[in-house]
């Protein structure tokens, strides 16, 4: 791990910077939305926009890249991000927040590809599995980091605006000053739908849902704290407890599957979070038992995206695994776009409420599928679990699927 860190100290540095800066206009806009009186739907499409954006820069960055090199991209990308951070308190609209939603999501998806293929570069075959497991532990840390910060400064005012516009800038001087060449970049050849779906029906459908699940939870997280009359403080560390549970849960899970049937252990943890967010929805619960909540949805959520990548890596040949996880990132990515649609609307007709119920339905709909699964054909070989995060993307998923050889057909 040490000769990582002295190889990708920069990158690593940058991303951290960079998750920061997301995180804090991530959960700000919807304090600051309701403030400013949003309706629930208007700030669902807010929330939605983001990743509207970042489906459309998964499928655009490659080229970009391809065509004017990483660090015109990565330039170019993060001058736009720092300039929409700035320009959201200046425009109070909704519309406004949406279409700047879809620009900071293209943007951060675009950038997300660029640092993922420098980080592949350095990287060795000894050293890749270590590396990108720093990544995604770095990129969780900023996530809470920014919660923290978000909790210390006033939603009403332009300084919580302004310092995520400062730190994404300063993200990219570790990066752009390092002395680590721009790599190459191949973008892998995408995997058919169909076939996609024929491989690992389930590997899709969860993706799919998990999507919406991911989107919902941290999306509308500020909406729902909101509604529910939390303070600032108080929807901060929810919001971090969402991302703690992830980070201390993630290699439990991922060690268990490995000596179980994926599909099983989806199965169970799907169930048993549809039943603490139906719990959730109908009952008022303290503070206290919230973040307990969080800890647990987040614990839950973030194990099953990896999960449910390396099943689909189960059924797959070496060189079939890049093409696949452009797929398996567009259903997610895909999913959700309409996460935060759809726990808005459920909000506005139930209340608080719906935000718990909404995600307590997508659960129960994956859990349901994975026993149907379970049914109709045998436990497939396993061959490693890696902790990934619903952030990364196609990039690191294909890296990952790729890293271990020991591969047959199942």
């Amino acid at each position: 791990m040490l000769k990582v860190l002295a190889h990708s100290w920069p990158l690593l540095l940058g991303v951290m910077l960079l998750m920061v800066g997301n995180g804090v206009q991530g959960t700000l806009l919807g304090v600051r939305g309701a403030m400013e009186e949003f309706t629930t739907f208007q700030l669902s499409v807010v929330m939605s926009s983001y990743f509207a954006g970042f489906l459309f820069g998964s499928r655009m960055a490659p080229s970009m890249i391809r065509r004017v090199g990483h660090v015109r991209v990565f330039s170019a990308l993060g001058s736009l991000i720092s300039a929409v951070l700035i320009l959201y308190p200046l425009w109070l609209d909704w519309g406004a927040w949406s279409v700047m939603r879809v620009i900071i999501g293209f943007s951060f998806s675009g950038i997300y590809v660029t640092a993922e293929s420098w980080l592949n570069n350095t990287a060795t075959n000894e050293t890749r599995g270590q590396a990108l497991s720093a990544y995604m532990m770095v990129q969780m840390i900023g996530i809470i980091a920014s919660q923290g910060l978000l909790a210390m400064g006033d939603p009403a005012g332009f300084g919580l605006f302004i310092i995520p516009s400062v730190l994404v800038s300063l993200a990219f001087m570790p990066i752009l000053l390092a002395d680590t060449p721009a790599p190459t970049f191949d973008d892998a050849r995408r995997m058919p739908f169909a076939k996609l779906w024929a491989t690992s029906p389930l590997g899709c459908v969860g993706m799919l849902l998990t999507g919406g699940i991911f989107a919902g939870m941290f999306g509308m997280a500020s909406v729902w704290g909101s509604m529910a009359g939390l303070t600032l403080q108080q929807i901060a560390a929810y919001g971090a407890a969402l991302y703690v549970g992830g980070l201390v849960l993630q290699y439990p899970v991922g060690w268990i599957s490995d000596r179980m049937d994926r599909r099983k252990l989806i199965l169970v943890l799907s169930l048993f979070a549809a039943g603490v967010m139906g719990l959730a929805g109908v009952v008022a619960m303290p503070f206290a038992a919230l973040l307990v909540v969080a800890l647990l949805l987040g614990g839950v959520i973030n194990p099953l995206y990896s999960l449910l990548i390396a099943l689909t890596n189960d059924y797959l040949q070496k060189d079939e695994m890049p093409g696949a996880s452009s797929g398996l990132i567009f259903l997610n990515g895909f999913g959700a776009i309409f996460g935060p649609l759809a726990s808005g609307w459920l909000m506005g007709v139930v209340g608080k409420g719906g935000y718990f119920l909404f995600l307590g339905g997508l659960f129960l709909a994956l859990g349901l599928y994975a026993a149907w699964r379970v049914s109709q054909r045998p436990t497939p070989l396993g061959h490693g679990y890696m902790g990934l995060s619903p952030t990364a993307s196609s990039l690191a998923v294909g890296t990952v699927m790729e890293k271990d050889p020991r591969r047959s057909r199942a």
